[in-house]
């Protein structure tokens, strides 16, 4: 069995745990792959660095909405960066949060705007982080032809859902699933096609069932995998082999 967390935070100099040991622990779990997703300029320089000469790991760089008013730039000089194109197979995560103010709505917008432009001009997928902003976002997002993508985390309705579907998008779903206790959401979870679905922790963040409480780290994936398993009435190595499938194909990993 082969389990890929396509989103976790390992990387990042503020992550609690013995990164050598984290990834240990997801190997011996049969996590084979990684994606080391940036957040910021200084988040997705270390998923770049920390991805580079690591087997199975890959970086995704990009500047979270929270963070927007800080700035984009440097994403530029890393997707032009030759030398860590190898290892690098995403934008993101780029988006809109209104959830929080952290970053003024128009400078958020602004910088997802040239986020996505970017991505396109490298022929990248995108992952997106959309938290109470979904009016806003589709149009943006079909202002653009050529996307992409997923919806990380997704936990917004079953319209908004079908609304991703529809432009080709894969859902992203973590230990939220498994401690979630909205019934709309428990539904809209189990509605994801298996042919959309990809696995994340978005480790050290939202850690699943049965480890509250503890650091997240890739490993618990595959509890997130057994969970899924559950709820569809299948095997975990159906839903390991089908989401890595999945992640394969949209992140272009080898």
């Amino acid at each position: 069995m082969q389990l890929i967390d396509t989103h976790c935070h390992i990387h990042e100099s503020s992550y609690p745990l013995d990164k050598q040991e984290v990834i240990a622990r997801a190997h011996a779990a049969g996590v084979a792959q990684m994606i080391c997703v940036g957040t910021n300029e200084q988040s997705s320089e270390e998923a770049v660095k920390f991805a580079q000469d690591r087997d199975g790991m890959y970086a995704s760089i990009g500047v979270h909405p929270h963070d927007t008013k800080d700035g984009w730039g440097k994403i530029v000089g890393l997707a032009d960066a030759r030398d860590v194109t190898r290892k690098l197979v995403a934008i993101g995560e780029i988006g809109l949060d209104y959830f929080y103010t952290h970053s003024p709505r128009e400078v958020q917008i602004k910088a997802l705007e040239g986020q996505i432009d970017l991505a396109l001009r490298h022929d990248l997928p995108i992952i997106f982080h959309v938290r109470e902003a979904f009016d806003d976002f589709w149009p943006i997002f079909d202002n653009f032809r050529g996307i992409r993508g997923e919806l990380h985390s997704f936990t917004d309705s079953a319209a908004n859902l079908e609304r991703g579907l529809e432009r080709g998008l894969y859902v992203g779903v973590n230990g939220i699933s498994t401690f979630t206790k909205v019934e709309e959401q428990r539904a809209v979870f189990a509605s994801v096609p298996l042919d959309r679905l990809l696995l994340e922790t978005d480790a050290p963040f939202l850690t699943p069932v049965p480890f509250r409480g503890k650091v997240n780290e890739p490993a618990f994936v595959r509890h997130i995998a057994e969970f899924h398993a559950d709820i569809r009435s299948l095997t975990v190595d159906e839903i390991a082999g089908t989401t890595s499938v999945n992640a394969q194909t949209l992140f272009n990993l080898s």
